[in-house]
């Protein structure tokens, strides 16, 4: 087994920067493994690292494809198990860095995603379902098909509801039967796993200072082109938090101020489901950080757990 690290936590938890230092400082490569980070031209909303933040260092996964094209778990699996093989055939070290849980399990777990036609045909119902009837309408098919699913599922995470019903309609009895039957470690490579674990309050502040510099930077402009560069105005990424809530201010739904307040909520509340899915993680090395934690401290951590836990 050769080591792979993949870095995680909740958004504005510092990742990236953190992953930069430490692909500087170990011959390493990035791989991005945020959902909405692939798509081309969503820079500010998704705090895209730019290519000065990249100082040099390889990244993968970001701006692969354009805003209104379907992009799958599978899609990100494959494309993603290529990378590390690629990257570890060059003596480097592969980092894979972001917060969608999914894509992590991807990788992690055997997890056996199909990519077969019919699968295809589901996915392009149910999002014809969404684009005609709406998110209610679509949650409640999921509901009605496994009751437990609202107590893991959100019903903005239009991705994961889409999925779900996908799986559901390939046969599985329930989402918890899908995971027990399909889910074992992986152990191709060794997965070094290290959460970010911001204080609440530490990483609740962060988050309103980060969506104060996207509306400087120029998130609503950026909204607004991306817009008004696609034709399907129902793509799943305009649902992404930081798009959705700018484009209700446009359309005149809600004025400045309260979309300000539901971008920091709806980040908010991100946060909070990143952190339910990271405790699920039982082999995870966990960094605990408050405000008075120093990146160079985070960094020296990353680096004692990677040493503890190589594999040479």
């Amino acid at each position: 087994m050769e080591n792979v690290l993949i870095l995680t936590g909740p958004t504005a938890s510092g990742k990236s920067d953190i992953a930069i230092k430490i692909a500087k400082k170990r011959n390493g490569e990035i791989i991005s493994c945020d959902s909405m980070q692939i798509y081309k031209g969503m820079n500010i909303g998704t705090a895209k690292p730019t290519m000065d933040e990249r100082k040099g260092i390889k990244h993968y996964n970001l701006d692969i494809i354009n805003p209104e094209d379907n992009f799958s778990v599978a899609q990100f699996k494959k494309g993603t198990i290529k990378l590390i093989e690629d990257i570890l055939k060059r003596n480097k070290l592969p980092i894979i860095v972001g917060g969608t849980g999914l894509y992590i399990d991807s990788l992690i777990y055997n997890i056996q995603f199909k990519e077969q036609n019919n699968n295809y045909e589901i996915r392009n119902k149910y999002e014809k379902i969404y684009k005609e009837k709406g998110i209610d309408y679509l949650y409640n098919l999921l509901i009605e098909k496994d009751k437990d699913a609202q107590n893991k599922i959100h019903k903005n995470n239009i991705k994961r509801v889409i999925r779900s019903l996908e799986i559901l309609e390939n046969g599985e009895n329930s989402l918890e039967e899908y995971n027990r039957n399909a889910i074992t470690v992986n152990a191709r490579y060794n997965f070094i796993l290290i959460v970010l674990k911001p204080d609440r309050e530490y990483i609740y502040q962060k988050i309103e200072k980060r969506i104060d510099l996207m509306l400087e930077s120029g998130l609503i402009n950026e909204v607004i082109h991306i817009y008004n560069s696609i034709n399907d105005k129902k793509a799943i990424s305009l649902q992404a938090i930081g798009y959705k809530e700018v484009i209700w201010y446009l359309k005149g739904h809600i004025n400045y101020s309260e979309m300000i307040r539901l971008l920091k909520r709806n980040t908010r509340h991100y946060a909070k489901r990143q952190f339910t899915w990271f405790r699920r993680y039982k082999n995870a090395n966990i960094i605990n950080i408050d405000k008075h934690y120093k990146k160079e401290a985070i960094c020296t951590d990353v680096e004692q757990i990677l040493d503890n836990n190589s594999i040479i």
